[in-house]
């Protein structure tokens, strides 16, 4: 175990290093497809105007598979890179499941594990009545995504992919109100060990926000500035109109832009851009909306 311990270390500084500005070669144990991320970070940051201070990582083994002189490890990846913007600071957290493949103790590749999205599903808006708009608690919206970000309310089911069912309950512990039990296809709503679409499915949950005219609502605005703590971005990733992701807003930078709190990648004060992620193409697309 000591030998492929020792060159994931040195690995991981080789990779903190980078990001940092220190050298200027690559890890040359990545993807390319993560290496390209990791440019568009540094990229995003001068961009942004931003100093990254400082890296910490911790890594911690949980499953070893041998096959001869060969070990495929899965690990823990835990990351704070401390960032100055302007005048202001703040520290941006992420867990990510990766895959070390070594042989005889030399690693050969380094990888994210990416994980499967649920399915589609569409829901049903027909026999909509417009009521009075509900009280939003952003604080309590807000807290609930902070002390949850990187742990599982005992009280929800977790999926393989959480991302939407996570700010799904930030909003219900924001007081956003519950219909459509127990239709899935309708209304936003969890109880009973079953849910709606909506409220799990990312896809769902941003055609709900779009359309909503009861219960939970929501209202789409143009520009990522609008936004306030405890509203909602939607992505498309591939920029093919199936949506994949959800975050919720929980802070802003130096620049006042909205940095989000996730699940699936687990994520707390991450840049609202998501460049930083191997998912994200040149056909990204958003949606912004304003809860309440």
């Amino acid at each position: 175990m000591k030998k492929w311990n020792d060159a994931l270390q040195e690995h991981l500084k080789d990779w903190m290093r980078f990001q940092l500005g220190l050298v200027g070669t690559r890890p040359d144990k990545t993807t390319p497809q993560e290496t390209e991320m990791l440019r568009r970070l540094k990229r995003s940051l001068q961009h942004r105007e931003a100093t990254l201070l400082k890296i910490i990582v911790s890594f911690y083994p949980y499953r070893i598979h041998r096959f001869g002189k060969q070990e495929n490890v899965t690990y823990q990846l835990v990351i704070s890179r401390f960032m100055k913007i302007k005048q202001k600071y703040h520290i941006e957290e992420q867990v990510l499941h990766r895959l070390v493949k070594t042989h005889d103790g030399h690693l050969l590749i380094d990888k994210l594990i990416q994980k499967e999205s649920l399915p589609t599903k569409k829901i049903s808006t027909s026999n909509q009545q417009v009521d009075r708009g509900f009280s939003y608690d952003r604080r309590n919206a807000v807290q609930y995504a902070e002390r949850w970000w990187d742990d599982y309310n005992s009280s929800y089911r977790k999926f393989t992919d959480n991302c939407t069912n996570f700010i799904s309950q930030c909003l219900r512990a924001g007081g956003a109100p519950m219909r459509g039990m127990p239709e899935r296809g309708k209304g936003w709503w969890y109880g009973k060990g079953t849910w709606s679409y909506s409220w799990a499915v990312a896809h769902s949950f941003r055609w709900y926000l779009s359309s909503s005219t009861e219960g939970l609502r929501a209202s789409e605005v143009e520009n990522v500035k609008e936004l306030g703590l405890g509203d909602v971005i939607c992505y498309d990733f591939n920029g093919d109109d199936r949506w994949q992701h959800s975050t919720i807003v929980t802070g802003f930078d130096g620049n006042e832009e909205p940095l989000v709190n996730a699940q699936t990648t687990n994520s707390r004060a991450r840049y609202w851009t998501y460049e930083d992620s191997t998912a994200w193409t040149p056909n990204i697309k958003y949606k912004f909306f304003r809860i309440g």
